[in-house]
């Protein structure tokens, strides 16, 4: 089966350049409005055709799902939201970069818990989980193709933990979280076997980035 996924056009905070993870924002107008002029077939050459859509509850990632494939079913899967990062929602680098809390979760290499928000580790788990227990269920219907529109943050803790590398010489998944960083409008392209998915060996391959696509 083949896994597409696609992190969401902009939204004006993404512009702006703050963190918005639980803020339900939707995209920014200007976004919109650049992705409505691409030419259809040139759209059809970045996101291909897919048999099912699964897309994060926030808004964001609907109204990309929309865009792309308009008049599909949307399906929508909690579990895939963005990390929501507590008191620093809505705010830059510039205005948290001398903040002593801040400081120590950079140090930290993004492991600890925003202050008032969601643990990395729990938000990371989450995210796999979620994308593990859809690509089980379309499988297991014989499905050829599916995307998720979902959030950068998401898609790296899918990959992180499912993501099969060539460079591997075990057949264990993973790779740094950060590699699997993906701007606004791209994304990923795998793919899942049911034969190993039903032998218990839940790994994504053949991994290729989507066509420059820049909103």
């Amino acid at each position: 089966m083949k896994i597409i996924f696609i992190r969401h056009l902009p939204t004006p905070g993404n512009e702006k350049r703050q963190y918005i993870g639980s803020t339900d924002e939707d995209l920014s107008q200007g976004a919109v409005e650049r992705f409505r002029k691409m030419q259809p077939d040139n759209r059809e050459r970045i996101y291909p055709p897919v048999q099912y859509v699964i897309a994060s509850p926030l808004k964001r990632c609907i109204r990309t799902a929309e865009l792309i494939w308009p008049g599909q079913e949307i399906l929508i899967e909690p579990m895939l939201r963005e990390c929501d990062f507590g008191s620093y929602e809505r705010k830059t680098y510039e205005e948290l970069k001398n903040e002593p809390e801040y400081i120590r979760w950079m140090e930290s290499g993004g492991m600890t818990a925003f202050p008032g928000g969601e643990d990395q580790t729990g938000f990371r788990r989450r995210c796999a989980d979620g994308v593990k227990q859809w690509i089980g269920r379309l499988l297991e219907k014989d499905a050829d193709s599916a995307a998720f529109v979902v959030h950068g943050g998401t898609i790296m803790a899918a990959l992180e933990a499912l993501a099969k590398l060539p460079e591997q010489d075990s057949g264990d998944p993973g790779g740094n979280f950060y590699r699997w960083q993906a701007e606004n409008g791209c994304g990923y392209i795998a793919e899942a076997e049911r034969r190993e998915w039903e032998s218990g060996r839940q790994i994504l391959k053949n991994i290729q980035m989507l066509k420059v696509c820049k909103m």
